[in-house]
Order: C-alpha cells, then sequence, then structure tokens
C-alpha cells in the first residue's frame, strides 16, 4: 500500500523502488525453479539472474522484448520484468491499443524462457495468478467482485480493469515466452476509449456493453483506508505472476483449472460468438478452450479462434442464467 509521503514522489521513482524491492524476490523463485533436476536449465545450461528494468517511456513492453528476444543473442533472452510508467503504443489482443499514463496503470511484460508440455491455457492460469494477486489488495467487500473474462481479462465490477497479451517467440536457446499485463488504477480518460471502426479499435474494450473500463481505485473507499499506487501493485501481483509461469511449466492449466472456474465471469451466461453464433458459457475444458452450448450443440472455442462478447441481456445488474452443474466450490 502507498506509504504516508508517498503521493508527492514521482510514479517513476516509486516504480525503481518496487523493483529494487522486487529483484532479490523474483530471483529466488527463478533460480530454485532453475535449477530443479526437472527442469532442462538444469542440465549443463547457464542459469542466469533475472533482471528488473525500469523505463520511464517505452513504445510497448512486449514489443521490447519480442525485439529483443528476435535478435537470436543469448543475452537477449535471459528472464526479465520489464516495466513502464508509460506506454505509448501498448498492445492487446487481436491488435487493441493499450495507451497508459504515469500514474493511471500499470503496464509491464515478463519474458522468460519455457518449456511447457502444451501451451494452452498459458492466459486463463497467469489470469487466475493476477486476480487473486489483486483481490488481496481490494476491501473484503470487492474481492468477489474481480472475475476473470476468457481468455485474457480481469474485470471488476462488470467492467474491464486489466488485460493480458501471451507472445512466444522461436530461439536458438529454445522457446521464449513474454506476458505482458495492463491493470487500470484510474478509470481510462472517455477521450482515450476509442469508437471501434474498421481501421481503430477502442483504448480497452468494455467488458458489458455500454459499460465503460474501470480502474482498480475507482471504487476505493476511504474507510479502506491508503489506496495502492502503481509501485505497490507491482510489488503484490509481479511475484504471483511469475510463481504462475513456473507452474504452469511443470503442471499446465489443470493446475489452475478449478481456481479459473471461481472467478469465470461467462459460466451461464448468455453470449454471442464473433461469427454469429449463440450460446450459453458453460466453463472451459481441460485445455483451457472455451465451452459453448449452442443450438447445434456444445461448441470449444480456442483463444486464436473468436472474440466472445456477452450479448445485452446478459448485464450485470440482470440477474444471469444458473450456471450449468452448479456453482464450482470455491
Amino acid at each position: 500500500m502507498s506509504q504516508p509521503g508517498t503521493a508527492s514522489v514521482h510514479p517513476l521513482a516509486r516504480l525503481n523502488s518496487a523493483a529494487e524491492q522486487l529483484w532479490p524476490v523474483l530471483n529466488t523463485l527463478w533460480s530454485e525453479h532453475a535449477l530443479a533436476p526437472t527442469h532442462g536449465l538444469a542440465h549443463g545450461e547457464p542459469v542466469g539472474d533475472l533482471g528488473v528494468e525500469v523505463r520511464a517511456t517505452i513504445d510497448s513492453t512486449n514489443t521490447e522484448l519480442m525485439r529483443r528476444a528476435r535478435t537470436g543473442q543469448a543475452a537477449q533472452t535471459a528472464p526479465v520484468l520489464l516495466v513502464a510508467a508509460e506506454q505509448t503504443a501498448g498492445r492487446g489482443r487481436m491488435g487493441k491499443a493499450w495507451v497508459s499514463q504515469p500514474g493511471d496503470s500499470l503496464t509491464f511484460s515478463l519474458g522468460l524462457p519455457l518449456r511447457p508440455a502444451q501451451w494452452a491455457g498459458l492466459s486463463l492460469a497467469v489470469g487466475v495468478a493476477l486476480a487473486e494477486a489483486l483481490a488481496g489488495l481490494l476491501p473484503v467487500a470487492q474481492r468477489a467482485a474481480l472475475q476473470l473474462k476468457w481468455p485474457n481479462d480481469l474485470w471488476l465490477h462488470g467492467a474491464k480493469l486489466a488485460g493480458i497479451l501471451v507472445e512466444t517467440a522461436h530461439t536458438a536457446q529454445g522457446p521464449y515466452v513474454v506476458v505482458g499485463m495492463g491493470i487500470n488504477l484510474a478509470p481510462p480518460p472517455a477521450h482515450r476509449i476509442a469508437t471501434p471502426t474498421p481501421t481503430a479499435t477502442p483504448t480497452a474494450t468494455t467488458a458489458w456493453p455500454g459499460v465503460p473500463p474501470t480502474g482498480l481505485l475507482a471504487r476505493w473507499p476511504p474507510s479502506a483506508g491508503l489506496a495502492p499506487d502503481a509501485a505497490a501493485v507491482l510489488v503484490a501481483v509481479a511475484p504471483a505472476v511469475l510463481q504462475a509461469l513456473l507452474a504452469f511449466e511443470w503442471l499446465g492449466f489443470s493446475a489452475f483449472a478449478q481456481r479459473f472456474a471461481c472467478r469465470d465471469a461467462l459460466q451461464g451466461q448468455a453470449l454471442v460468438l464473433s461469427d454469429g453464433l449463440h450460446g450459453t458459457g458453460c466453463g472451459v475444458d481441460d485445455s483451457g478452450a472455451l465451452l459453448v452450448l449452442t443450438e447445434h450443440g456444445m461448441r470449444a472455442v480456442s483463444s486464436n479462434e473468436v472474440s466472445v462478447r456477452p450479448t445485452p441481456r446478459a448485464h450485470p445488474n440482470v440477474q444471469a442464467q444458473a450456471p450449468l452443474g452448479g456453482s464450482p466450490p470455491c
């Protein structure tokens, strides 16, 4: 949480302090994983430190780490956490833009060599870790309102709070994954939420029709004490995300499936797919594909096949259909 007197400290200075605090924590997690007997790096390959970098401004943290990975140099594919106080050309899924300003949001990417048996469900696993870490920062009364929207968004009170972008590169040293996250602290100003056109995409997509994006602190009650700033959020979520990635490499999506079900925003909701097909959300399968019950039967939707948008009748202020099979034990 923000400490007394930190309100006047520049966001960049606070992020730099957070980076110094995180470096030993992240490196302990990374070294323990990398040296484990079941990990490929333990078989004669060098194990370097996980770097932590903070930039005042950058086009996109994901773009920068992907640029490095594609150079083919081993030094450029070392594990690294790259944080930006400001992004000028941040990217979301399907090319959507995510523009950030200092203090209004937290944007960072984590890049590291990863060798899971299957990649399917990785964005969901990261979403679970991110949601659980953010929930720990929220007042108790608001924690249940933090949900996961398949495949890569976090919602708070039915509005988009955060997004996740997973990209991979194939290097001479093996597969390298870059996981980027953008978390709104304050709701994006109205002028930054563009109207979708054939040539333009929104700054941050809305969760429910007509509901603008929200921020972590949008409903912060004065009784909850000092609100967390970007640096405090980074300290809380970065270790959780790294742990999730390392666990995913060993265990896959199965280790996260039940936890995802507990926060599944689309379970039991009336949905319309981008190809026009309508149905009801029925959770996800073992690979993390979205299950939609349509008039033609159950359909499994992979993350790169369609976009999913709730229909207007599934607005959060309207009672949703009962989830098929009942609610998961959470």
